[in-house]
């Protein structure tokens, strides 16, 4: 039998252990989605932010589903889109769009999952900040590990598919 090294999966597993809630306001200091934006632009790479619009912004997943998964989220932290305003969905859309043409110009994915969770039931990891998943999908990037292991294998370091995503962006 091989073995698998994920050994990153294990700060994940540990996070599930934990209480994750995040409270309204009180919670917006342990909220990535307010905490990563505050840091300095020079610092983005570091924090997987790929885009920085004017009224939301775009990150990698540090737990994808797939490689190249993307999050879009408003900076306002609110818990559902229906409490944001058109301005900021019509933002969120255009850097979802824009996110999708430059995954596929960087890595040619046959299709995409998008997908927005509201709320803990849902499967909210932050259900007080609304935001977006951006997935993108290959023909047999599906097997059997997920289901018998509970393991995704990830084909790319997270650093090269940033590069990668965030050159086509800027392109």
């Amino acid at each position: 039998m091989r073995q698998l090294w994920a050994p990153w999966r294990m700060v994940y597993i540990n996070q599930e252990n934990t209480d994750q809630s995040h409270p309204g306001d009180a919670g917006q200091e342990s909220c990535i989605f307010c905490a990563k934006p505050r840091h300095d632009p020079a610092e983005d790479a570091e924090q997987l932010i790929i885009h920085r619009g004017t009224l939301a912004f775009v990150m990698m997943n540090l737990y994808p589903y797939n490689t190249g998964h993307l999050l879009i989220a408003p900076y306002t932290h609110q818990g559902s889109l229906q409490y944001l305003d058109a301005t900021t969905l019509a933002e969120m859309m255009s850097l979802t769009q824009r996110c999708e043409a430059a995954i596929r110009t960087a890595m040619r994915p046959d299709g995409f999952n998008l997908g927005v969770n509201e709320g803990k039931v849902a499967g909210a990891g932050f259900p007080d900040h609304v935001h977006l998943h951006l997935v993108p999908r290959w023909n047999g990037d599906t097997n059997f590990m997920p289901v018998l292991a509970d393991v995704k294998v990830m084909p790319e370091f997270m650093q090269q598919t940033y590069a990668k995503i965030r050159g086509a962006l800027e392109a």
